[in-house]
């Protein structure tokens, strides 16, 4: 898990480098800076809607007795989606807009469902109920 981490650490950096250079040269440094900035200014606001709308839905399922387990993933891949628009460049601009974006964000919710429910079976996530 470490090696992931520091190969994310060092990578991330590297592509958006190479990202914003890319830019840089298609419609200019000035252009590219505002793009960066308009697009992270897109994402908070993006990320106060749909943050707002899952709490408000996870409340309404607590209301009604559910437990809100989609509600949360949703609200984890909104905080994460969040976190990643603010940080400066466009490859991870792009990923933070699929996270906090309702439509593309069920996409990652299938396939973190499937990982999760494969770490339950092999024992790697145990779960513990209060009595």
């Amino acid at each position: 898990m470490r090696k992931w981490m520091w190969a994310i650490l060092l990578f991330v950096p590297v592509i958006e480098l190479f990202g914003f250079i890319l830019m840089s040269d298609w419609i200019g440094a000035g252009k590219t800076l505002l793009l960066m900035i308009l697009t992270s200014l897109i994402g908070i606001a993006m990320l106060q809607f749909e943050g707002r709308k899952v709490l408000v839905d996870a409340k309404t399922e607590m209301e009604r007795g559910k437990v809100p387990g989609r509600k949360m993933v949703d609200g984890l891949f909104i905080f994460v989606g969040g976190f990643l628009l603010l940080i400066p460049g466009f490859v991870t601009d792009i990923i933070g807009f699929t996270l906090v974006f309702p439509l593309t964000r069920a996409v990652y919710r299938l396939f973190f469902l499937g990982w999760l429910e494969k770490k339950m079976k092999n024992g790697s996530i145990t779960f513990y109920r209060r009595r």
